[in-house]
């Protein structure tokens, strides 16, 4: 069995998915999702086809290896999220020649469902509450918010206040069998984010994400060390080689992407460093069907495996949501909040190829937003 076409497909909201078609008729579907860079990507997993084109779709590992090291330059977003989508789509291509799930090639299942949460905003407080009810309709047990929109360097009272009230507000929602995680998004400074956690602790957020910026990273030990909250980061890291400091620095939850840190692959390997410091994964997955499939199946496969992101009915997805790329929504129904374990072949899902296709040639433009300071300078989004 060769490799005999590689295809890319860029579909609303903000999703890049990758098709990988092999000689003997079996399919392999990723997802290199960069939310803002499709085009980006699109032409990195192009390039990256030249390559695979004619060999054995088996050797993920080699192929990995390759795509990886095999430029003088190397890493980023950018090329770690083509990387991401291939491997995605060869393991499926691995699941579906075997008739096996993914996760059975990864070992086995360690567990027999997955605890999932949905994202509530925040950047709005009005909304924070209608939100939360949504998803606990649905059945979810644990939410993620934003703790601000945009903040100043050190921020006012009001904005300190803004963050604490938002968060009492969905603790008095969820009660106390409920979780709520605070996504400080990066937008904060340390000295912003050393100050509010402390007036959080009484509302025991399940973590506080991204406390940071990524290039900040060499900060977050600090932070870590002025909360008793667990603390977590890891969308914007690409490897395991970007994952040791944080680890080192004492995070308690670490969140690789699916879609941008090396797929199945390198996020298993990050989840095995991830256990020798005790920290737990919780991939980051505000994307499409494959790679909240492709968590699923690392996740069902990871002892240290805590809770899985996704954006299943998510009120800021427009022109197109995580169900309608799949023929059968089943795998992916949330039961008591929860992902049951998935048995179909490959990735476990069946992309609805004709509805890519389709929203392929519509096409999507979505660009990260540019936020400004009240005195013109760049604010982080």
């Amino acid at each position: 069995m060769l490799i005999s076409r590689v295809e890319t497909f860029a579909v609303a909201p903000r999703w890049l998915f990758v098709r990988i078609e092999t000689d003997a008729g079996i399919v392999g579907w990723g997802e290199g999702s960069l939310e803002g860079n499709s085009d980006i990507v699109r032409a990195a997993i192009e390039q990256f086809a030249g390559y695979l084109v004619g060999r054995d779709p088996s050797r993920i590992e080699d192929h990995w290896q390759v795509l990886t090291k095999g430029g003088f330059y190397r890493g980023g977003a950018v090329l770690a999220s083509a990387v991401s989508g291939i491997d995605q789509a060869l393991w499926d291509i691995a699941g579906k020649s075997l008739g096996v799930p993914v996760h059975r090639l990864l070992g086995g299942a360690v567990r027999d469902r997955i605890r999932a949460y949905g994202w509530v905003g925040g950047d709005d407080p009005s909304e924070v509450g209608d939100h939360i009810a949504a998803q606990m309709a649905v059945g979810l047990t644990a939410v993620k918010m934003n703790a601000s929109g945009k903040m100043s360097r050190i921020g006012s009272v009001r904005e300190l206040d803004g963050v604490v009230n938002r968060v009492a507000a969905a603790r008095a929602v969820l009660g106390p069998d409920r979780d709520v995680a605070v996504d400080f998004h990066g937008r904060f400074t340390l000295a912003n984010a050393r100050r509010v956690a402390p007036l959080l602790e009484e509302f025991h957020p399940f973590f506080l994400e991204e406390p940071v910026v990524p290039e900040n990273s060499h900060l977050i030990g600090e932070f870590a060390r002025s909360t008793t909250i667990p603390v977590a980061t890891g969308e914007r890291l690409y490897n395991r080689q970007d994952f040791l400091p944080v680890l080192q620095a004492g995070i308690a939850v670490a969140q690789p992407d699916l879609s941008h840190a090396g797929g199945i692959s390198e996020v298993r390997r990050i989840a095995a460093m991830a256990e020798v410091f005790d920290v737990q994964l919780a991939p980051h997955c505000p994307l499409g069907p494959i790679a909240l499939a492709a968590c699923l199946q690392v996740g069902f496969a990871t002892p240290n495996f805590l809770i899985q992101e996704q954006s299943i009915g998510i009120h800021y997805n427009t022109g197109a949501e995580v169900l309608d790329y799949v023929v059968d929504t089943e795998p992916l129904k949330f039961v008591e909040g929860n992902f049951e374990l998935l048995t179909g072949p490959g990735l476990g899902i069946t992309v609805d190829e004709g509805a890519v296709r389709e929203a392929d040639r519509l096409g999507n433009s979505w660009r990260t937003p540019v936020w400004r300071h009240p005195d013109g300078s760049f604010a982080e989004w």
